[in-house]
């Protein structure tokens, strides 16, 4: 498959009579995305509020991130089998409005959804606090279930974020960059002489508002299967969970999987990369044993020498990384697990709810529990009522003066289990 990204930078966005794109700033008719909202009934009002990097706002409680995109000239939509057709992506042009997102806010579903500020401490621990957010704030009809409040929430952020992406469908990108894997014997043929590479992507799917969906089907009825990269670049795979602010993928951390940015940048040089293992991270063990022996051998079947394994979520899912890691070791092929760390506030705690001997390289997005006061912001979009229970607050975090204390854990993308985030460390 290849894959065209057509990237158009947005670098101002405005509400305006008119929704269009002209000379890199997105002008948008508030009234026409309440319309595209408002036609599902659960949802009683929306409005949109714009977020610009640098200024003094907080956005909470955050539910996903959502980066507008349209398929150029194609019988194919982006994010298939949920607002568009069930069909093949992954080929072709995709147009990106890059520099923007769509972020839905409203009313909490669950426990563990997110704080994003645009300036400060909190800025510095999340990467889209150097995005223009599109806030679209959400409130739902009154007694609706929080399964059903999930949806909606998350299908009017996509049809958004389609609609503005196909703003884009006649621009003229600013740069076009092109990524190619070839069918599998023809992909390990082109580069012999380097290792073969492939990357074991984990889903969280552990239901109750902890699932992701590929190609609109839930994930976690899924076996492990393959994927070409570009398919995730084009929205086969969507977030629809509520895990821990800090270590859920949100629908941009897909589009963008850094993971699957960095083995494109080395393949032919340093790697030959040949592609995607999809999994679920599941509640029984059964099905934990079933599903890490399907991913240990199509990566044996693929003929690979190593692989990097990524993780969504802690505790439960750590034992599905840690099964992954050591049957995929077992069977001579190297691993790289990426996950993030759970060790106490004094950071001196075990960091992984499971571990193995052959779990010998392991990349940190950082510990969730690390403590972080966020001053007190002149704008909120969204509500803070909730911050004391949230995943990472406790009671008190919320100070009179509108500052909050809380563990990282509560900041959206803050430990990110892909490695996008803003967190590092480098050895000599």
């Amino acid at each position: 498959m290849k894959l065209e990204l057509g990237n158009i930078k947005i670098n101002e966005v405005v509400l305006s009579e008119f929704s269009n794109i002209a000379s890199n700033s997105l002008s948008i008719n508030e009234k026409e995305i309440q319309t595209i909202v408002l036609e599902d009934d659960r949802i009683e009002s929306c409005h949109i509020e714009i977020a610009n990097p640098g200024k003094s706002i907080r956005m909470t409680p955050v539910k996903d991130v959502i980066e507008p995109r349209c398929k150029v000239n194609s019988a194919s939509g982006v994010f298939p089998g949920v607002i568009n057709k069930v069909s093949l992506v992954g080929s072709g042009r995709t147009h990106v409005l890059k520099g923007c997102a769509v972020t839905t806010i409203g009313k909490i579903v669950g426990f563990q959804e997110g704080i994003i500020d645009m300036t400060g401490p909190g800025a510095e621990k999340t990467p889209f606090s150097e995005l223009i957010n599109i806030c679209l704030v959400l409130e739902p009809k009154e007694n609706l279930e929080p399964h059903s409040y999930e949806e909606a929430a998350r299908l009017a952020g996509l049809r958004v974020a389609d609609f503005l992406g196909r703003l884009g469908h006649d621009i003229e990108p600013d740069d076009i960059i092109t990524y190619e894997t070839l069918p599998i014997f023809e992909q390990v043929a082109q580069y012999p002489d380097l290792p073969k590479v492939g990357y074991v992507y984990m889903l969280q799917t552990q239901g109750l508002l902890h699932d992701t969906y590929v190609y609109g089907a839930d994930m976690k009825h899924v076996i492990p299967t393959i994927l070409y990269p570009t398919e995730v670049m084009d929205g086969a795979v969507l977030s629809g969970n509520c895990v821990s602010a800090c270590d859920k993928n949100t629908t941009y951390h897909h589009l963008n999987n850094p993971v699957i940015e960095d083995l494109y940048n080395k393949h032919g040089k340093e790697l030959n990369f040949v592609g995607v293992i999809i999994t679920n991270e599941t509640v029984y063990l059964a099905d934990k044993e079933r599903s890490s022996d399907m991913v240990a051998k199509l990566t044996d079947y693929l003929g690979l020498d190593g692989v990097i394994i990524t993780q969504e979520g802690f505790g439960n899912p750590d034992t599905d990384l840690i099964m992954n890691c050591k049957k995929v070791e077992e069977k001579g092929i190297k691993t790289v697990i990426v996950t993030d760390e759970y060790a106490g506030r004094d950071g001196a705690s075990q960091s992984l709810a499971d571990a193995d001997k052959l779990a010998t390289a392991v990349v940190t997005g950082g510990n969730a529990n690390e403590t972080i006061i966020l001053p007190p912001m002149e704008r909120l979009i969204g509500q803070t009522d909730y911050v004391n229970s949230i995943a990472g607050g406790f009671d008190g975090s919320l100070k009179e003066d509108g500052s909050i204390e809380v563990e990282i854990q509560a900041i959206t993308g803050a430990t990110n289990e892909m490695g996008f985030n803003k967190m590092s460390a480098k050895g000599n």
